[in-house]
């Protein structure tokens, strides 16, 4: 851990408290990375940092004062957390437009105002543009930060105006360390290590979150299943899995990750499975089908992701992608 207590970014933390070591804060910037990779963490701890009454030292927060304990909480006069009501929801330009009034006002107890976007590449094209013109007028007490997957999925001109911070994964045994040190016990911490691919916080996640592992569990064994049914079989469970279109994302992603496995498995990869716990499974399907044809199954499976979120008919995509996958015993 760095003295910001987040795991994992050291240049990005040493960076970051430059910037508010020597007051030359950005008026806006991008933090770039993988859901679970630390993005949020890092947004708290920069407003964390120009709010804390009680720093451990000059531009490091203590965590343990009433405004750092608001600021985490998203509760802080002068912070304001925006995001989408869900994942994979949209973010609205009425959201901007609040932020636009948030900022009309001076701060009440800090240097900055302090806006966070969660998730930015949730927002529709609208907010997209009311966020850009809040962007090249921002008072200068206003300090914006914005998360998302990557720069590529937000709008050129909102990029140009940030200063970009892109978060990498971080190596899956410092992952595993990490989760021991918390008290995990070494075969969990292992798994979730692998299952995570380097994103301690959606590690620290599934730690805590034993029905999103009996999820996975039940849908990669009926992933094992569906490779045994005849094609109308696996019609009527695309039926069935795709009345819940949040269950199908779900499990579209977490095929994904198996079917991954396959590929570098088939390929030869020397890249250490996410599934681990699954090796010698994917070993043998990896046996059974060609390069590819597994290519071809992970390629399918990004598309109907990607289509997923485009509103076309969830039952035909899903039988599709099912269509897809080879016949085992």
């Amino acid at each position: 851990m760095n003295n910001w207590n987040v795991f994992g970014h050291d240049w990005a933390v040493e960076m970051l408290h430059g910037h508010v070591l020597h007051e030359s804060l950005r008026h806006a910037y991008l933090i770039t990375g993988p859901s679970g990779i630390g993005r949020r963490t890092l947004a708290i701890r920069v407003a964390q940092a120009v709010n804390c009454q009680s720093q451990i030292a000059p531009g490091v927060p203590c965590s343990n004062c009433r405004p750092c304990k608001q600021v985490e909480a998203g509760q802080h006069i002068d912070l304001m957390v925006v995001q989408a009501e869900k994942e994979g929801g949209t973010l609205k330009v009425e959201q901007v437009r609040e932020v636009q009034k948030f900022l009309s006002l001076k701060p009440y107890q800090s240097a900055y105002k302090v806006v966070i976007f969660l998730r930015f590449e949730e927002a529709n094209p609208n907010a997209a543009n009311a966020l850009l013109k809040t962007l090249e007028e921002a008072p200068s007490y206003g300090l914006l930060i914005l998360t998302a997957n990557n720069a590529e999925q937000l709008l050129p001109t909102i990029v140009s105006r940030c200063e970009i911070i892109r978060l990498r994964p971080v190596g899956v045994e410092a992952v595993e360390t990490f989760l021991a040190a918390r008290g995990l016990e070494a075969e969990k911490a292992r798994l979730l290590a692998h299952l995570s691919d380097g994103r301690p916080g959606y590690a620290l996640r599934l730690a805590d979150d034993e029905k999103a592992l009996d999820f996975r569990a039940e849908k990669l064994e009926a992933l094992r299943h569906l490779l045994t049914l005849s094609a109308r079989e696996r019609f009527g469970y695309a039926e069935k899995l795709s009345k819940d279109k949040e269950t199908l994302r779900r499990s579209l992603f977490l095929w994904l990750s198996w079917w991954r496995d396959v590929m570098l498995q088939t390929a030869g990869a020397k890249t250490a499975l996410t599934n681990i716990d699954h090796a010698g499974e994917i070993e043998s399907i990896a046996g059974q089908i060609s390069l590819p044809a597994a290519r071809h199954i992970t390629q399918s499976l990004e598309n109907a992701i990607e289509k997923l979120d485009k509103n076309v008919n969830a039952r035909l995509l899903t039988e599709v992608t099912l269509m897809d996958w080879p016949k085992t015993e």
